[in-house]
């Protein structure tokens, strides 16, 4: 092989290099971009969660004002809340998508919790039915109100959350993009199956008062 040939295949070598390289860089790019907007929507979920943990100490409250005696399903409540708020994250502080998103275990102890909240919470409300005078109080109208809303809330962030999901985990496992995904750590979401709500801190309500 004479010079010019020699030159012209490490010329060749380099130009490789550098389009596998922009390959590379650009893959990571967009699969960072992907990556973030689901931690992003992840977020936008946890703000609907925490509202609706936020309600529950004074749902407990208004209810217990009028029917202190049904003490059995208002603990109840109070405990799924406590539940809810040990499912912590894996690693992150509280209010940040840490590992959850990608650690299978983990998100499913912490989907079980919410359903847990949930079953609890149905369980109050169906015991309010037999309260016309707290089914009246504008509180609780409020409390009632603002919950269903954050419910509603809940479900569509739930499902945006699933559909950037689908769209970063369809992107890691494309080829050749995965090799890249599997170069840099990028790993698969997980996806919400069901209705569950969360939250992130030990319930206050006092059943001392009877």
């Amino acid at each position: 092989m004479g010079r010019l040939g020699l030159i012209g295949c490490v010329g060749a070598l380099i130009l490789l290099l550098i389009i596998c390289g922009g390959y590379y860089v650009s893959t990571r790019n967009n699969l960072v971009t992907l990556d973030e907007s689901v931690k992003a929507q992840w977020g936008q979920v946890e703000n609907d969660y925490q509202r609706r943990f936020d309600l529950i100490p004074n749902l407990v409250s208004t209810v217990q004002g009028y029917a202190s005696h049904e003490r059995e399903t208002l603990e109840a409540v109070t405990q799924a809340r406590a539940s809810v708020g040990r499912a912590q994250a894996p690693s992150g502080p509280p209010g940040t998508a840490g590992d959850i998103t990608s650690n299978p275990q983990a998100f499913s102890q912490f989907d079980q919790a919410q359903q847990g909240l949930s079953s609890a919470l149905s369980r109050l409300l169906v015991v309010v039915e037999r309260y016309p005078d707290l089914k009246a109080n504008q509180n609780f109208l409020d409390l009632q109100s603002q919950l269903e809303g954050t419910e509603n809330r809940i479900t569509v962030e739930r499902h945006r959350y699933n559909e950037v999901a689908q769209k970063y985990n369809t992107a890691i496992r494309r080829f050749p993009a995965s090799i890249v995904a599997s170069m840099s750590g990028f790993v698969p979401k997980e996806y919400f199956k069901a209705y569950k709500p969360e939250a992130r801190e030990a319930p206050k309500v006092d059943f001392s008062k009877r």
